[in-house]
């Protein structure tokens, strides 16, 4: 039994819902108005014997006591567990590497305030100048926390291990380069910075766009412990909110995009990282 059934199996769903929504006894099941959608007839039914819900009205959805919390709450999947984990009584293990994660995101937030301070600085005129041509103002480039890597390969290099970070780490992270004569070097260099963050705004990566032409045009970080370029979207940590609230995302090719959207008040805009989109 996985760690998911045993959790729900000390559970009851009308219980779980509860919580949130006022449920009214119908024969062998609960009714009350959907939670997630307006309506004046209640079409929402939980099921005990099935320990699952469903909304027969606009939603047309359903799932069990997981999905449930999810979508209420508007939270993901590791949290939903670690919530009914507790309610439950049961224990969850800690991943071993939870401390390394950490330390990974730090590192990141490191380097995206160097780079932030670079593109306040004297070298930053040109992205500056790049920014300003594509209308982006100096409130939205503070709020994305766009940056500038340097020119120079030892920039970040000097910057992090005066802070106390060690070089492998950096190189883990995805932030230096070690060559095959064991030389290390800034991985990013003389490109307009995109910091990435997961959903709970930690930077977990960057994108990297080119200032001189040099191809490739768009560079990212390599896939890390906490970075996976599939199984990101940029943006979602500043649009949830309004995702949540409109019920809709809007999704967009690149980060300039989605950071143009965000400027003109459409906050529900997250972008694709270049990973291809099927049906």
């Amino acid at each position: 039994m996985s760690v998911a059934d045993d959790i729900k199996a000390r559970l009851d769903i009308v219980d779980v819902v509860s919580d949130h929504v006022s449920l009214r006894k119908a024969g062998r099941n609960f009714k009350a108005t959907c939670p997630f959608h307006t309506e004046k007839t209640p079409s929402f039914v939980v099921s005990p014997e099935r320990q699952s819900w469903r909304c027969f009205g606009a939603c047309a959805t359903g799932g069990d006591a997981f999905s449930f919390v999810m979508r209420v709450e508007s939270i993901g999947y590791g949290e939903a567990l670690k919530a009914l984990a507790e309610r439950a009584g049961v224990t969850l293990h800690r991943q071993r590497d939870s401390g390394k994660y950490e330390a990974l995101y730090r590192i990141n937030q490191e380097a995206a305030r160097f780079f932030q301070e670079r593109l306040a600085s004297t070298d930053g005129q040109q992205a500056r100048g790049y920014l300003d041509e594509r209308g982006v103002d100096s409130k939205t480039t503070e709020a994305f926390q766009l940056g500038l890597s340097p020119r120079g390969r030892d920039g970040l290099n000097s910057y992090l291990t005066g802070l106390g970070f060690g070089v492998d780490q950096a190189v883990e992270a995805g932030l230096l380069r070690r060559d095959d004569d064991g030389t290390v070097r800034d991985f990013f260099w003389g490109r307009l910075m995109f910091p990435i963050h997961d959903r709970q705004g930690r930077v977990a990566g960057f994108g990297a766009r080119t200032l001189d032409g040099s191809d490739p045009k768009y560079l990212n970080t390599a896939a890390t412990p906490v970075f996976d370029k599939r199984a990101t979207l940029y943006g979602l940590h500043m649009a949830i909110a309004q995702i949540r609230e409109k019920d809709v995302a809007v999704i967009v090719e690149g980060y300039m995009d989605a950071i143009a959207a965000h400027q003109h008040g459409y906050t529900n805009v997250v972008a694709s990282m270049g990973t291809a989109l099927t049906e």
